[in-house]
């Protein structure tokens, strides 16, 4: 029996699956791209742009963004000027030091170290030596995204939370992808945490019904006499003496 060409053989489904060596090696090259492009992207951010005035800036906010502490001082002052919605305020606020935990423990289950580029050491310290994500998007976020929800304006805080996040490869504290997923992280954290209701308003303070002092005669002050109308005489009463005598009537 002749055989067949390769071309014409019969194509039994799987024949064409990569094999398990293979996947690990499609996998291992996408994840050395990908690096090979975040510390590019990283590179770029820690070469370009810098100025003594702008490195302030960073260093600045991300100081700020430590903990979460800013967002938490900015959602006690909104819950201050706004004592409606001053629950939900709080609680947005409050949403930064928490979402800096849960960053934490993603951190310890992945335990990417920051990164290190030769010549050019990062700009700024950091309590840990984990980057993936970043603490600082992933708080950023959240609370900005909180907040929108509570008011459409709201969303001006989205402007500090993209220069937090800007700011953490600037100073070469983290891998762009760091703030990539910290940024997801979030978001998805902001939008997911339930926030109170807004309270009632205070209802008008009721008018007291005691009448008003001035118009409350006062005990040295005589009443006024409600003098009654005169009763008339009859027809044949006597009249008094000093008064005229009636005319008779013809």
């Amino acid at each position: 029996m002749v055989p067949l060409p390769h071309e014409l053989r019969e194509v039994r489904p799987g024949d064409h699956r990569p094999s398990h060596a293979g996947r690990t090696r499609l996998m291992a090259m996408l994840r050395r791209r990908m690096a090979d492009l975040d510390r590019k992207l990283l590179r770029l951010m820690r070469t370009r742009g810098h100025t003594p005035a702008l490195e302030r800036v960073a260093k600045l906010l991300g100081k700020a963004g430590n903990n979460g502490a800013g967002w938490l001082v900015a959602g006690a002052a909104l819950a201050a000027a706004d004592k409606r919605r001053r629950s939900a305020w709080a609680a947005a606020g409050a949403l930064g030091p928490a979402a800096i935990g849960l960053n934490y423990g993603v951190k310890l289950l992945v335990r990417r170290p920051r990164p290190v580029l030769k010549g050019l050491p990062p700009l700024g310290g950091a309590p840990s030596s984990l980057s993936f994500p970043s603490a600082h998007s992933t708080s950023s976020f959240a609370v900005a995204t909180a907040m929108t929800r509570i008011d459409r304006r709201g969303a001006l805080a989205f402007v500090p939370a993209v220069a937090v996040a800007a700011g953490r490869p600037y100073l070469g504290m983290h891998y762009p992808s760091d703030v990539a997923v910290g940024v997801v992280l979030g978001t998805a954290l902001g939008l997911a945490v339930p926030l109170p209701r807004s309270e009632a308003p205070l209802p008008p303070k009721a008018p007291s019904a005691a009448a008003p002092a001035s118009s409350v005669p006062t005990s040295d002050a005589p009443a006024p006499s409600a003098s009654a109308p005169d009763a008339p005489a009859p027809p044949d009463a006597p009249a008094p003496p000093d008064a005229p005598a009636p005319e008779a009537t013809r």
